[in-house]
């Protein structure tokens, strides 16, 4: 069995965003800017923009956070995603999810520009990542594409099964992994015997909330073991949705939790947001060649 390592990987992509970003500099004098909308006290949110704010500080993104109140408006928001379509200083714009009920989410993603959606939520992202055209991608399952690369994991011709069916995760990695060639099943909370397919699986993807969702007795031997699943336990532990443990016995690669493919999912968003700057960058120098 051996550790699929998002941590060492992620310092990794830290480290050629940064030397990326000293280039754009001293190229065009461009700096890459990430703004996060932020809704609420939600504490797991806030710690996410934390983290992604401390990241953008050490590859030496522009980043600012507009942290706005729980009761605030939808008409609030929308106007704010507005101003930051119109900011030239800013390449990638993220809304922190979830938001409060009364936001309709869907209306707001969709109000980014597509090519500051560095989430990869937009329908137009969506569309590109359904039909295997460069876009910008869900900075997870990315992470998790980028992981298995790392450790030259093939997916091509593998039984992969996807445990979850969000937009967040489970549809754009099932999206992945067949743009990669791989045979994929989606598995979800309406799956008839979800050990039924697991048993079968070359390589699972879980991420769905449950702990110790994947146990030892649903999958086979030398499995590759993907956990994008996120939860505390009674006793404030973070753990994924496999039981590590005993799963990991039975694997040939597996990623911890925490420190598997969570800090690949901050790598990518840098990543995505450097894409966006090179993208803006070449359209300005293209504009001034122009005049």
């Amino acid at each position: 069995m051996q550790l699929l390592d998002g941590r060492a990987l992620s310092k990794k992509i830290e480290i050629q965003v940064a030397d990326e970003v000293k280039k754009l500099k001293d190229t065009c004098g461009c700096t890459p800017g990430l703004a996060v909308v932020l809704v609420g006290q939600d504490p797991a949110s806030a710690a996410y923009v934390n983290m992604k704010k401390k990241a953008c500080d050490r590859v030496g993104f522009y980043s600012i956070t507009h942290d706005m109140p729980q009761s605030i408006s939808q008409e609030a928001i929308e106007k704010t995603i507005t101003m930051l379509n119109n900011d030239t200083n800013v390449d990638g714009i993220l809304i922190q999810l979830p938001l409060p009920e009364h936001i309709d989410t869907t209306k707001l993603l969709e109000l980014v520009a597509p090519e500051k959606d560095v989430d990869g939520f937009h329908p137009f992202n969506v569309g590109r990542l359904a039909t295997n055209l460069d876009g910008f991608v869900p900075c997870t399952p990315l992470g998790v594409m980028k992981l298995l690369e790392e450790y030259n994991i093939d997916v091509k011709g593998k039984n992969c099964v996807v445990v979850g069916a969000s937009n967040i995760v489970g549809k754009p990695m099932a999206a992945l992994l067949l743009n990669a060639n791989a045979t994929v099943e989606i598995c979800h909370i309406f799956t008839d015997d979800l050990k039924k397919h697991t048993l079968n699986a070359d390589m699972i993807f879980v991420g769905v909330g449950v702990i110790n969702l994947i146990t030892q007795d649903m999958v086979k031997d030398d499995v590759v073991i993907i956990d994008i699943g996120v939860s505390r336990t009674k006793e404030g532990k973070l753990v994924g949705d496999v039981d590590f443990e005993n799963v990991s016995k039975k694997s040939s690669y597996i990623t911890p939790s925490p420190g598997g493919v969570g800090p690949m999912t901050i790598a990518m968003l840098l990543s995505n947001t450097l894409k966006a700057a090179k993208v803006n960058a070449k359209a300005k120098a293209d504009m001034e060649t122009n005049i």
